[in-house]
């Protein structure tokens, strides 16, 4: 199995710093455009200022993820570590996930209600498992099921926590298949999927593509 290639993070860190001042220059100028009292701006002026700085925004955040994938790649980021039972947080992050309801897209989350005892970074793991759940189910295009199904596997003395996640008739398919490196390149979600997987992986887990076959290693062998 191919290992997905890791960032420079003294080129990541390098480019955070050089596109950070800019951003906060024009994010600022943005906003006071928007609070100058003396010269208001007309409704259609206004309209463009609002959408201007919503995108900086979005460049804002942009980079902070950077920043993230950038100090974990430098091993500069201490992961918290609490017990925690991820079978419990998975559905969790699956209640508050609203991806693709409006194109009447169901998430279901299915099998073992806990036995997935580790010790991990609950805040980091619930962004890492909502990016995954949102991008499977944004590239749904019509009505289905989604099924987040988790079970626990024993295999040559060492017990994995392995959260599936596909269409509910390709469940058990999904589960059979041989594992590839994950697919963490598809666009519009920024750098979610990327931070998300190194965060597992910081976890003792693995991914695999667009069914999300997580595997993070349970703290009973």
């Amino acid at each position: 199995m191919e290992t997905p290639k890791k960032s420079d993070p003294r080129l990541l860190s390098l480019a955070v710093h050089e596109f950070r001042a800019p951003v906060s220059v024009v994010g600022g100028y943005l906003r006071m455009l928007q609070r100058d009292g003396d010269s208001p701006l007309s409704e259609r002026h206004r309209k463009m200022v609002e959408e201007a700085e919503k995108s900086c925004a979005r460049l804002v955040a942009l980079i902070a993820e950077l920043s993230d994938v950038s100090k974990l790649d430098a091993g500069l980021v201490t992961l918290d570590r609490q017990p925690l039972d991820a079978f419990a947080l998975i559905a969790e992050v699956a209640e508050q996930v609203s991806e693709a309801r409006d194109r009447d897209v169901r998430l279901e989350v299915r099998g073992q209600q806990d036995g997935a005892h580790m010790s991990g970074d609950a805040p980091r793991l619930r962004t890492a498992f909502g990016a995954i759940l949102r991008a499977i189910l944004r590239e749904r295009a019509g009505p289905c099921t989604v099924v987040a199904e988790r079970r626990v596997e024993t295999r040559a003395g060492r017990t994995s926590a392995i959260l599936v996640v596909a269409e509910d008739s390709s469940v058990q398919a999904a589960y059979d298949r041989e594992p590839a490196p994950f697919d963490e390149e598809r666009g519009g979600m920024g750098l979610a999927l990327p931070l998300a997987r190194r965060i597992i992986e910081r976890h003792g887990g693995r991914c695999a593509p667009r069914t999300s076959h997580l595997t993070p290693r349970t703290s009973h062998v």
